[in-house]
């Protein structure tokens, strides 16, 4: 059946005024569309007549989305890299935590306003599995609200309100698997072969013991294993996180369809930005560790033509989180576009590898390794999320110089435990091997040393150490994200300890309510909350002033510097200079600078305190 046929069907369901647009952006996208989708189920004899079905999905949900949002979709496609500004700034937080609902986290429009953030990620908000369910990530349904939350009103009308307050609100999207009481498993539970398709289940453990041969295991203390035995479904399903996620069987394109349409419905509620969670998982092959698939690429990228001809005004955020080498494809290339936005986890690890170890080589290998950017995408960077600091996305940065990477980065994990006399407190994740890289969970002020802290110099110490992460995250060239918290140095929450749901996964150390007290005394500056908020604060200002740290402007990491210096030139005009260890260090300048923080000329040799970091404007 012809491509043209494949157009006709979507836009024979739009009204006479959106055909014209719709044509333009099906003429540049379709055709990627149709070869990907191909190339994942044209073999199928139903292929054509399922590819129609789509389309006219995708023409109904075209003609759905409302006035304001195709606007809005208007205006971002004639300014493709509008998110790559050095006014961009993200936070991220659990409404449960941040506000309590959607409509507390309405109540803290201001505050973000008052903070500069442009971009807010709200972490699983939607209806979630009866009982424990992976704080949110085993999702129930993609079309309600967590009724604990509010209701699909209040998304709504949050979103409208983020919307005139300039800030895009972020959604977690979990393609890879869903909830055990998901419309999809009750009805497979229930015989029906059709649900049951949309999963990979098993009827003996002939193939599960053959894929387990090379699979990892993501939590192998708490969820040990790839598969679990279903009773309902007298078979095996398989399960990549927890035995109540079943994982999504992508070569079955109904799948596809299901959750595309899934993620433009919440497009058309005002989402404009998707995390995809799990994206390296989504194409499993025997043979090999089932992450990072070719065809898990050309899943996304097929995603993206339709975001690009449905609502060209979202974005997709890549949540894979790989070694440096494996990220560009995550954002795609000028003939199949990919994601917009990817995890620089790498460079999050490496900077607190840096404090670790009060050297840079890690650190620099990452920055060297860091490939250009394609035109309108960008890294996400960040200190602390509320995930695990997973240290093996450095085992090829932490050998570059001949290291053996598995003690280097073990040792950096023992590190931020809080062993061998570290100024940390923090927990490993899923190991029960002391001498193993494991995960470290934490607060960034508890890793950094503040929960510690006995005196005001070590206080002191332990927010430099916290402002100089932020301000690598903020300068390297990236999209920066603040985790709730961090900005008022709130420490570790032991509260999970508590709760026997929570009491075996560590992550939810850093999962705290948000501080009221702390945000009280955001302005004074002789508390330490006051004093990290007004630090930051400032820092934000000063990077929105300079157009030589948007994402896209040019970065050079300079090779002048002592090993415990990291210094970065963005542009001709401006320096970031980054002490990560405890000793002072010494830097010549060529020519005169300004410091935009100290507000002061600066030349000559220059000495860096322990921690400090200097940016620099040429005067």
């Amino acid at each position: 059946m012809p491509s043209k046929v494949m157009s006709d069907r979507l836009l024979a369901v739009l009204s006479d005024d959106l055909r014209p647009l719709a044509a333009q952006r099906l003429a540049a996208a379709e055709p990627v569309l149709r070869r990907l989708l191909a190339g994942l189920y044209g073999e199928r004899a139903d292929f054509d007549a399922w590819l129609g079905e789509l389309m006219e999905s995708l023409g109904v949900l075209y003609q759905a989305r409302p006035v304001e949002l195709r606007t809005l979709d208007a205006q971002r496609s004639a300014q493709p890299e509008w998110f790559l500004s050095q006014r961009m700034l993200g936070y991220c937080a659990y409404v449960q935590n941040f506000g309590g609902d959607l409509n507390g986290v309405a109540a803290r429009i201001p505050y973000l306003r008052e903070l500069g953030v442009s971009y807010l990620h709200l972490l699983p908000f939607l209806r979630p599995r009866a009982g424990e369910n992976d704080g949110g990530f085993a999702v129930s349904s993609f079309d309600e609200v967590d009724p604990a939350l509010g209701s699909n009103a209040d998304l709504d009308a949050l979103t409208m309100q983020l919307r005139a307050a300039g800030i895009s609100l972020c959604s977690d999207f979990i393609l890879n698997h869903v909830a055990d009481d998901h419309a999809w498993a009750r009805a497979a539970k229930a015989g029906d072969a059709g649900a049951r398709a949309m999963f990979h289940v098993f009827p003996d453990r002939d193939m599960p013991d053959r894929y387990e041969r090379t699979l990892g295991q993501v939590f192998p203390q708490v969820a040990p294993g790839n598969f679990s035995f279903i009773e309902e479904l007298d078979g095996w399903a398989w399960t990549t996180f927890y035995p109540y996620q079943w994982d999504l069987n992508y070569a079955n394109p109904a799948v596809f369809a299901a959750m595309a349409a899934a993620l433009l419905r919440l497009a058309n509620r005002g989402i404009e930005v998707f995390r995809l969670d799990s994206t390296a998982f989504l194409w499993k092959r025997e043979g090999t560790n089932s992450m990072n698939q070719p065809e898990a690429h050309q899943l996304l990228q097929a995603l993206r033509a339709i975001v690009d001809i449905v609502a060209p005004g979202v974005l997709l955020k890549a949540e894979a989180i790989v070694p440096t080498r494996e990220l560009p494809a995550y954002l795609g290339s000028a003939e199949a576009p990919e994601c917009h936005i990817a995890y620089h986890s790498s460079l999050m690890a490496a900077g607190w590898v840096a404090l670790a170890e009060q050297g840079t080589g890690v650190l620099r290998e990452v920055i060297r390794n860091t490939p250009a950017l394609p035109t309108a995408a960008t890294w996400l960077s960040y200190v602390r999320c509320h995930d695990d600091i997973g240290w093996n996305v450095l085992r090829a940065e932490a050998s570059a110089d001949g290291s053996d990477s598995a003690v280097r980065l073990a040792r950096a994990a023992r590190f931020f435990s809080g062993a061998e006399g570290s100024y940390a407190i923090g927990a490993a994740f899923q190991s029960t091997d002391p001498n193993a890289a494991h995960g470290s969970n934490g607060m960034a002020a508890s890793l950094a040393g503040l929960q510690a802290a006995g005196t005001d110099e070590e206080r002191a110490l332990a927010l430099r150490r916290m402002l100089l992460l932020h301000g690598l995250a903020l300068s390297f060239g990236a999209l920066p994200v603040l985790y709730m918290g961090d900005e008022l140095a709130m420490e570790n929450d032991y509260s999970y300890q508590d709760r026997p749901q929570h009491a075996m996964d560590s992550r939810w150390l850093q999962r705290p309510v948000f501080d009221q007290q702390r945000w009280k005394h955001r302005y004074d500056v002789s508390t330490v909350p006051g004093t990290m908020h007004q630090a930051l604060a400032k820092l934000v200002r000063i990077r929105s002033r300079h157009d030589a740290l948007a994402a896209n402007a040019p970065r050079a990491l300079l090779a002048d510097a002592p090993d415990g210096m990291l210094t970065l030139a963005r542009g001709e005009r401006f320096l970031t200079l980054m002490n990560f260890s405890g000793q002072p260090q010494s830097y010549t300048l060529q020519g005169a600078w300004r410091d935009c923080v100290a507000e002061q000329a600066m030349s000559g040799t220059l000495v860096l305190e322990p921690y400090a970091m200097h940016w620099l404007e040429r005067e």
